[in-house]
């Protein structure tokens, strides 16, 4: 026996966006609009000035509601209306704590305060000119010693220049050496090498300001003449030509002779060595600019 009975499907139809519905698309988007503003009031923060952020916060304050601050502190405490009451207003209030407090100044009248920044003021600019003077005396030194390199006519002269720095002022020396005298014998004149010598040594110190003094030291021995004589008038054939050689007259502090008194090699006074003549680059401060005032 068959069944003639017609077969019922059921189909159930599903509306919306799927499983879970378009609900978390509007959830969504709220989310991103909400970071945007976020992001774009911190920019807007990290980018407005102290007076601009005021100036928003007051356009956005209740009109209704008053700018000042109570001067009692509590609800009811009111404003006063004299001078001497407790009215404050918040802005002025702000801007004072954020005042910096002014430095305090030295008492004029003990003159406390005013000396020690004097003193420091002083001793700072003393070692500043000490140092750029001691590079000064360096720097004179290697020049005149790449001078002796350089130039053929100074380089046999090398063993008779001596180059140091003493407490006075750097020193240069012009010695005799055994058989190579830079004077004549027994006289002022100085040789052609020697007159070349001083010559370069002259280019050196024309350079810096400081000013010089020129000794003429002699040996112990008395057979010559006068020592005290003949040696002043070396070192003052050394003034001149530095004179001729272009070095200001008010760049000569002192033309001095020794004689034997200062002898270079004290253990043997009748040296050679001890025949010489020395320059030295006196250690002074230099003139300070016209109205300079430490």
């Amino acid at each position: 026996m068959s069944d003639d009975r017609p077969i019922i499907k059921k189909v159930i139809k599903v509306s919306g966006g799927g499983h879970h519905g378009g609900a978390w698309k509007v959830a969504y988007a709220d989310f991103v609009t909400a970071m945007m503003a976020f992001f774009l009031l911190m920019w807007l923060i990290n980018t407005t000035t102290p007076e601009q952020k005021r100036g928003v916060a007051d356009y956005f304050a209740p009109a209704s509601i008053s700018e000042s601050r109570s001067g009692a502190g509590g609800i009811l405490g009111g404003t006063a209306l004299g001078e001497d009451g407790n009215r404050n207003s918040g802005t002025t209030e702000l801007v004072k704590e954020r005042t910096p407090k002014s430095p305090k100044q030295p008492d004029k009248s003990t003159g406390k305060g005013s000396a020690s920044s004097t003193d420091i003021s002083e001793s700072a600019m003393n070692e500043a000119l000490a140092r750029r003077e001691e590079m000064a005396f360096n720097s004179a030194a290697e020049s005149l010693r790449q001078a002796m390199q350089d130039l053929p006519e100074l380089a046999e002269l090398s063993k008779n220049l001596l180059i140091d720095q003493t407490p006075e002022g750097l020193r240069i020396q012009i010695i005799d050496q055994e058989a190579r005298s830079m004077f004549e014998p027994g006289s002022a004149t100085p040789k052609p090498r020697t007159v070349v010598l001083l010559r370069s040594v002259a280019k050196i110190i024309e350079k810096l300001p400081n000013r010089i003094s020129i000794y003429g030291h002699t040996d112990a021995s008395t057979g010559s003449g006068n020592n005290w004589n003949l040696s002043f008038d070396r070192a003052n054939a050394a003034r001149a030509v530095f004179a001729d050689n272009g070095l200001p007259e008010d760049r000569i502090y002192q033309v001095t002779g020794k004689a034997g008194s200062e002898p270079l090699f004290p253990d043997d006074p009748f040296m050679p060595g001890n025949r010489r003549i020395s320059i030295v680059l006196l250690r002074e401060a230099p003139p300070l600019p016209p109205g300079y005032k430490l």
